[in-house]
């Protein structure tokens, strides 16, 4: 199976690397700059699991031939449009796309773009970070990642990709419920970023301040509720997870749209938490406090860009 993956960041990076080093046909697309740091340096990996070095495959767009069978889609949610003109060369009538970006609004772009066919649905689970180097460090041993079709079918190309995926060094999950569990894991994803953000601390620091946990609970049930209007069947475990999740006072996580802003990078506003709230207001469903959140990130934004 020949593997495109696009980009090398810390989950591009990460589940690219393993697949190669399990012996998997696999190529990174990357930008210039990117492209030609890991050329010359390769890719490390710092892990729990033990860390490891190697020089990988790399090309530049204009530097593809395909098509590909599977096209592992990794960037940020912001980097789509780029990424979607990059591949559409090498996306053949088989290919199979599996995007791994962060709310659902990427859903439906890619759809639209190549057809609904084309896309297998899929998240991943991994807490990692890019250094000044542009080493990969995973922080935690977690590193899932999860896919399917969007039917639930178990045609015989996810079972191509499930025999790919499995043994390669991460835990992999065939999903029959894809769909739910994309929406799932966009409450937590908004409810960490949009909780994380707004007041500037780990999970456990806003549980322990006074309202801290009505906040985080607030968050959670405007997302929910929004979520429930646009299809998502609510699955009373997932969601008791995420609420015990987000008012956890022993709990020093954070987010990773968090650990962009700290950091003075670009943030995925609009899709994890703008997405939310326009899709509330077309609907007529009050969210006064994912609206707060979204505009602090709005706002941090625009500070950004005029710095």
């Amino acid at each position: 199976m020949r593997i495109l993956v696009v980009g090398a960041g810390a989950t591009g990076g990460y589940f690219g690397a393993r697949l190669a080093q399990a012996g998997q046909d696999v190529t990174f697309l990357l930008r210039e700059k990117r492209a030609l740091a890991v050329q010359e340096h390769g890719l490390t990996v710092h892990s729990p699991h033990g860390d490891f070095h190697f020089q990988p495959t790399v090309l530049q767009a204009s530097q593809l031939t395909g098509p590909y069978d599977l096209i592992l889609l990794t960037v940020k949610s912001f980097g789509l449009e780029a990424a979607m003109k990059d591949i559409a060369p090498v996306v053949g009538e088989q290919t199979m796309i599996l995007p791994v970006l962060n709310g659902m609004k990427h859903m439906e772009t890619l759809s639209l773009r190549f057809g609904e066919h084309a896309l297998i649905g899929g998240l991943c689970k991994i807490n990692a970070t890019l250094d000044a180097e542009g080493h990969i460090h995973q922080m935690t041993p977690m590193h899932q990642i999860f896919y399917g079709e969007l039917s639930g079918d178990k045609s015989e190309r996810i079972l191509r990709v499930d025999q790919a995926f499995q043994n390669a060094g991460f835990e992999a999950f065939l999903s029959e419920t894809i769909i739910s569990d994309l929406w799932e894991k966009w409450l937590l994803l908004s409810s960490f970023g949009a909780i994380t953000c707004t007041m500037r601390g780990n999970i456990g620091q806003v549980a322990s301040a006074p309202g801290g946990k009505e906040f985080a609970l607030g968050i959670v049930n405007e997302a929910l509720t929004t979520m429930k209007a646009f299809g998502y069947a609510e699955r009373a475990a997932a969601v008791a997870k995420t609420k015990e999740a987000v008012t956890d006072k022993n709990s020093q996580q954070t987010s990773s749209m968090y650990r962009d802003m700290t950091q003075g990078n670009t943030v995925e506003a609009d899709q994890i938490v703008g997405d939310l709230v326009e899709r509330a207001i077309r609907v007529g469903i009050q969210v006064p406090l994912l609206q707060a959140a979204y505009t602090h990130l709005c706002v941090y934004q625009l500070t950004r860009k005029s710095a």
